[in-house]
């Protein structure tokens, strides 16, 4: 029976404590009877130590449960299995807490690289890569691009007249459940190098607020012409309108002549949005603030 991860973060708490005075004492809470059930199981005697309210541990005691992890090859106490990936807790013994381990994809995003063309596959316009956020040299690119939706992604290409100013841009699937820690990972490490970090994503309520949560600076979009002429109410769902209030104060706080307030009215006071797979024409950056 493996000791039960809130038994032994339980313990790690004792063994702290057991360390600024000789005995520790615990009402029996379910921590506490997960220890007691696990120790009757492994033989070990509570003896005097226990009665119906609490349980006494002493360093005794604990050198007791230590012996029967190791002969077991399960971490030692003090050494929390928490936020680790799996291989790394096979590192630290047998045992597995899935609960609190790290996700295989809690550090992974998804970029698009210019074509590597590689043996018995064919080329294609661009390389998609899975990469741990940990390994991209962030100094290596200009520009961070956050494309929103996983299809536009695939078939992004940087190679556009609005993105021309930028060499080496780096392009980011924005991530969802499987790749939505990895992009927050990266959008937090980016915002401290103060460059450029472009959105490109719905026209619509959540997509201009999920660029205002990741820090963006710019958002890509087509001219204010050509939205104001094929934007439609049908792209601006109504499970969208409770975040108007943000972007509504977002658009007061915008200088008069501000670029943005164009497609802000347009969203707001018209009701009128576009997926970003129905953009067509030229795009431009336009600043977020």
């Amino acid at each position: 029976m493996n000791l039960p991860s809130r038994a032994r973060n339980g313990l790690n708490g004792v063994a702290r404590e057991l360390l600024r005075q000789p005995t520790v004492e615990k009402p029996r809470r379910q921590w506490v009877d997960d220890v007691v059930a696990w120790c009757h199981q492994h033989d070990i005697d509570l003896a005097t130590r226990i009665n119906s309210k609490a349980l006494r541990f002493d360093a005794i005691l604990l050198s007791q449960i230590n012996d029967v992890l190791e002969s077991a090859r399960l971490a030692p106490l003090g050494r929390s299995l928490c936020g680790l990936t799996s291989s790394a807790q096979a590192k630290e013994g047998m045992e597995e807490d899935k609960a609190s381990r790290e996700s295989p994809r809690a550090r992974r995003v998804l970029v698009s690289f210019p074509p590597q063309p590689t043996t018995g596959l064919a080329t294609e316009p661009r390389t998609i890569r899975d990469v741990d956020v940990l390994g991209l040299k962030l100094s290596a690119f200009s520009a961070l691009i956050q494309v929103e939706n996983l299809d536009s992604f695939y078939e992004f290409s940087p190679e556009q007249p609005a993105l021309g100013g930028y060499t080496n841009p780096l392009v980011v699937y924005r991530g969802d459940s499987h790749y939505g820690g990895g992009f927050a990972l990266l959008a937090e490490a980016w915002h401290k190098t103060r460059r450029t970090h472009i959105y490109a994503g719905d026209f619509d309520i959540k997509g201009v607020t999920l660029a205002l949560d990741s820090n963006a600076t710019h958002l890509l979009l087509p001219t204010i012409e050509w939205i104001t002429q094929n934007a439609t109410p049908l792209h601006v769902p109504a499970e969208q309108f409770p975040f108007q209030r943000r972007l509504r104060k977002h658009l007061t706080a915008l200088p008069s002549a501000h670029p943005l307030r164009d497609y802000l009215t347009l969203l707001l006071e018209k009701q009128r949005g576009l997926r970003q797979q129905w953009f067509e024409g030229e795009e431009l950056c336009v600043s977020l603030r």
